[in-house]
């Protein structure tokens, strides 16, 4: 059964003639529904929608149920939180917007909604990807990627119609929803070197994503903040910028890689952080995988520190490789 506060809000909005907030009012429904599972109801309401009599139907996502599959990809994320390395106050931050989630009942009753949009700025390999997917790991809901390469188009109007797909999609169903290299869609307007095709996708972007409700968050993140139209920047409420790793945030990292196995390595988590200098999370990452496939691959004909020393060595040399 729906909730009694959606009800009153979908009889209310009928009664005035609202069918701006009755469209709004029946998605929220609708995914109220399929965070119960009850996902015969919610098709049945979905498909009462999609065949109403009047002429805006087609605004609903009855098509694009599944038409948003050609431009992202939906998975069930796996990172957790609590394995990545973040600052204290960011950390702090992540946990009071999933909690705003978790208890958006509590601040609904009060006139209030949760926070849903999130904007992390960053140098690459850093962990964006990596928070959005926890963030959806924490709030148990589909994390949603979106494709460039499938969304942008040539034609006029095209990239604006197919974003609008995946965001009729993501108003029918809690997730979070993922923009990776966010200026490549969302770029300063008024640069006189786009095209006024970009400048209509903009548009049309912060529109869609103006009009998404609270239980659908969104996660945008890039490398060059620079880029991005300076009304972006008000559209979201929350705003990370995860930087390249101290020393000390490293040996925190290969701390963790350190405990994972059942016998010493010969190398202590600081003298790892030492060893590889400055590098992102995604290199130590990489660097943790070479050290586990020696080791495995190896079958005990060499110890474990030997296995972390040669790939210390390699790693040098592929660093005085990219120098040159």
């Amino acid at each position: 059964m729906a909730r009694g506060d959606l009800l009153v809000s979908l009889l209310q909005a009928s009664t005035e003639g609202d069918l701006k907030k009755v469209r709004s009012t029946a998605e929220a429904i609708i995914a109220d529904e399929r965070v119960k599972n009850h996902h015969i109801l919610a098709d049945r309401l979905t498909r009462a929608m999609a065949n109403g009599n009047h002429p805006r139907k087609m605004e609903f996502a009855g098509g694009s149920r599944q038409r948003w599959r050609d431009y992202a990809i939906e998975f069930v994320p796996r990172r957790r939180l609590e394995d990545i390395v973040l600052p204290d106050i960011t950390r702090q931050a992540c946990r009071e917007l999933i909690e705003e989630q978790h208890r958006a009942s509590v601040l609904r009753a009060h006139s209030l909604e949760p926070r849903h949009r999130v904007l992390l700025i960053g140098p690459p390999g850093n962990g964006k990807t990596s928070l959005a997917e926890a963030i959806a790991e924490s709030l148990a809901v589909p994390f949603i990627m979106v494709r460039y390469e499938a969304v942008i188009g040539s034609y006029l109007g095209e990239t604006a119609s197919r974003l609008k797909h995946v965001f009729d999609y993501a108003r029918t169903t809690p997730c979070v929803l993922f923009f990776d290299e966010f200026d490549a869609i969302a770029k300063e307007r008024g640069d006189t070197h786009e095209t006024g095709e970009i400048k209509r996708v903009v548009t049309s972007l912060l529109m869609q994503v103006d009009a998404l409700p609270s239980y659908t968050v969104t996660i945008a993140a890039t490398n060059h903040a620079e880029l991005l139209d300076r009304a972006v920047w008000r559209r979201f409420q929350v705003r990370f910028e995860l930087k390249a790793p101290s020393e000390r945030e490293l040996t925190k990292y290969f701390d963790t890689f350190v405990k994972t196995f059942d016998r010493p390595l010969g190398y202590s988590a600081a003298t790892l952080a030492s060893h590889l200098g400055d590098v992102s999370y995604a290199e130590a990452e990489e660097f943790c995988l070479d050290v586990r496939r020696r080791i495995v691959l190896g079958m005990g004909d060499n110890s474990a520190k030997q296995e972390v020393g040669n790939a210390l060595k390699l790693w040098k040399e592929r660093g005085k490789a990219s120098e040159e």
